[in-house]
């Protein structure tokens, strides 16, 4: 018998129809939710299709929750596998349906001849977000091949361009437009991590992505290890969205009892790019993230100690570095690679968690109860995940590396990869680890992997990727629940492992090993359309900068970096006294900001035009915002064309002002902005400025401006 499935949250209705047998097929996901529910039979008839083209007497539905191939399907399948080439074409039947009040449902569904049984589990939220997941058991009596298991799948019509993300170490989420033909658009990633050349994201939508007007579907997989995604292009024109985990030959094999459960796959449609950001950004703080104490607390601003010492660790520098930090009101202090025996470079030491008593004589006690004094808190660097082959952990134990019998290993940073898989191998890195964290008092982890995976064998042989992601999820969790105030920063040579999977037990991302504000520009873009700014770690680095060897002005370096988890990437010790100064109040600047920039704030952020980047938040009740206007390029057009501001309150009136260390405006190429506009007295009506905006001078390249805006209410004061 048919069932209607109807969900509905944020002003939405999701309808699928779940057959008798045969797989859910979609009806419609962006429905009126206070619409009256339409009749079973006329929904049938709605989708019945007319046309027999190829003569057969039953058309199959298409656009199903999880394609499988076989019974006259012949679109990408999202769900394949045999039993010793039996049992590879399959109809589930005996749905049942499981309600969750009226935004979650669960589909589950039997195999009879294949003895499988299939549970499929979907949730429209409040944030408009989709959340979907599969899960199949072998209920047979000999073993299962799984080839491949998708999450979910989701419908897209009348959307043909496509966003997606490509690049590399220090060049991560850079922006790829392309037009959706008339086949499969395919992307896998095989590197063991989330990745930095394919992030497991897209958007659908029409020219102009991702900040054009216009309705966008944005999908986004919350898995740490090999994935797949597909747009899919129907016999109708109708497109479906798949994503799910990549397995490797012979991976995903159920013995009889065992179970599949896929990653989850996250879709927001929305009415336009600034929605759909604001619909993730909304889940993530919801429904991925779990804060020490249920809640975030204001991000502390961090001093790390990567590019200002790498693995020169002096004791006395560094208790001089974090004086010199406190005195610039930096509130965590995080003591990067280099603290453990051998760890002079990168070629040695991976793997030998214990402080090194040559470069601390009486443990890494000293310097964090130094740090704790001066009222910040204290991090620590770890990489549990790898091991160096000079190590003493490699040399008493060569087999617990990942390898494959008969293949020489392929080592890259001068490192191998943990078999995690191993109880023994997780139990040794957990008490390891652990050691550490019960002496010295760390209130944060950045927790780095800098490298793929490759040769990715267990002790037998089989291949293990998808138990290794697994286990370094479980390793997390069992940390976090000894030690459970502590926060943890996902890295993996930057933005390499930056998805909702990791991010289930983590709290930060590091964005990008690049720190040069002239790329992090785009790439903080990139990432910030799924990922809120506040777990993401924007840093101030040194000149010239060590990526690209660029020199940009401390005001450029700190208005790029401002908006995210805000941090200093550099030895403070070396900073001029003017620098001083002017970091100091680029930090206050930062504390004065950091409840609208990251709250419940409105993003914006205009197409780029000649060079120039237009980004800015408004505060929930409207009444505070901030706009960042960037030069990147030197300008084509002679005059800049106008800033406009929307989503404030149209019949309001604001005032515009330069907070902070922004007087000079030497970054205008004519000449500093007319006096009236940032004038204290001057007033300018919400509806204005959104429609007509406001216009600056020329500004010169790689340079940028932050306005803080008030809505005047005769109170106001503004942070000068």
């Amino acid at each position: 018998m048919t069932q209607l499935v109807e969900l509905k949250a944020a002003g939405r209705a999701l309808r699928l129809l779940v057959p008798g047998a045969g797989m859910p097929q979609w009806l419609e996901t962006a429905g009126v939710a206070d619409a009256p529910t339409p009749a079973l039979a006329a929904l049938e008839a709605l989708v019945s299709r007319g046309d027999n083209a190829r003569e057969r007497d039953i058309i199959v539905p298409e656009a199903t929750l999880l394609p499988t191939g076989g019974m006259g399907s012949f679109q990408w399948p999202g769900l394949a596998g045999h039993r010793d080439s039996r049992n590879f074409v399959l109809q589930f039947e005996d749905w049942r349906v499981e309600l969750s009040g009226r935004h979650a449902a669960r589909l589950s569904a039997r195999e009879p001849r294949a003895k499988l049984a299939l549970t499929l589990e979907l949730a429209l939220h409040d944030d408009g977000v989709v959340v979907l997941s599969s899960r199949l058991e072998n209920q047979g009596t000999d073993d299962f091949q799984l080839d491949r298991m998708m999450a979910g799948s989701y419908p897209v019509s009348g959307l043909d361009h496509l966003m997606a993300f490509e690049g590399y170490w220090a060049r991560e989420f850079h922006e790829v437009h392309e037009r959706l033909g008339a086949g499969t658009w395919l992307r896998e990633s095989r590197r063991g991590r989330t990745s930095h050349d394919r992030h497991p994201a897209l958007i659908c939508g029409t020219a102009g992505l991702p900040a054009g007007e216009g309705r966008v579907i944005g999908a986004h997989l919350g898995f740490s290890g090999n994935h797949l995604m597909a747009v899919d292009r129907l016999a109708d024109g109708t497109r479906l969205i798949q994503a799910g985990e990549l397995f490797e030959p012979g991976e995903m094999r159920l013995a009889p009892g065992e179970a599949y459960q896929s990653p989850k796959l996250y879709i927001c449609e929305a009415a336009d790019g600034a929605a759909m950001r604001a619909g993730f950004h909304a889940h993530v703080r919801a429904h991925v993230l779990s804060w020490p104490g249920g809640a975030m607390r204001p991000r502390p601003v961090l001093l790390n100690t990567w590019e200002g010492n790498y693995f020169n660790h002096d004791l006395a520098s560094l208790k001089a570095q974090a004086e010199a930090a406190a005195g610039l009101g930096i509130e965590r202090f995080v003591l990067d690679d280099g603290w453990f025996p051998g760890r002079d470079h990168e070629r040695a030491g991976l793997g030998d968690w214990v402080v090194d008593p040559r470069k601390y004589p009486h443990g890494l006690e000293e310097l964090a109860d130094h740090v704790i004094a001066l009222g910040m808190e204290f991090g620590l660097w770890f990489e549990p995940e790898m091991v160096n082959p000079d190590s003493a952990l490699y040399r008493a134990h060569p087999e617990w590396a990942l390898q494959i019998e008969g293949l020489k290993q392929l080592p890259s940073r001068h490192q191998l990869v943990l078999d995690l898989t191993r109880p023994e191998v997780s139990e040794a890195l957990f008490q390891m680890v652990h050691a550490v964290l019960v002496r010295v008092r760390v209130a944060f982890i950045k927790w780095d992997m800098n490298r793929d995976l490759t040769h990715v064998g267990d002790a037998r042989g089989r291949a293990a990727t998808a138990r290794q992601t697994r286990a370094v999820y479980a390793l997390m969790a069992r940390l976090r629940a000894a030690h459970p105030d502590i926060e943890i920063e996902t890295c993996a040579s930057g933005g390499g492992r930056a998805d909702y999977g990791a991010l289930a037990h983590c709290h930060r991302v590091w964005t990008s090993d690049n720190t040069d504000a002239l790329e992090r520009q785009t790439i903080q873009a990139g990432l910030g359309l799924f990922l809120p700014p506040e777990i993401m770690g924007q840093h101030i680095s040194a000149l010239p900068n060590h990526q690209t060897g660029r020199r940009h002005s401390l005001a450029f370096r700190a208005i790029t970096a401002m908006t995210g988890h805000f941090g200093i990437e550099l030895n403070p010790l070396a900073l001029t006294d003017s620098e001083r100064t002017e970091l100091a109040a680029w930090i206050a600047l930062h504390k004065h900001l950091r409840p609208l920039l990251h709250g419940a704030s409105t993003h914006f952020r205009l197409a780029d035009h000649d060079g120039r980047a237009v980004y800015g938040l408004v505060g929930a009740d409207k009444s505070h915002a901030i706009v960042i206007v960037t030069q990147r390029t030197m300008p084509v057009l002679e005059h800049a064309g106008p800033v406009r501001v929307p989503h404030l309150l149209a019949d309001a009136e604001y005032s515009l002002h330069l907070p902070g260390p922004q007087t000079a405006l030497t970054w205008f190429r004519h000449g500093p902005p007319s006096r009236a506009l940032f004038a204290g007295g001057s007033h300018f009506a919400g509806h204005s400025l959104g429609q007509i905006g406001f216009r600056l001078p020329i500004m010169l390249p790689e340079t940028a401006v932050l306005i803080e805006l008030h809505r005047d209410t005769g109170e106001n004061s503004h942070h000068g």
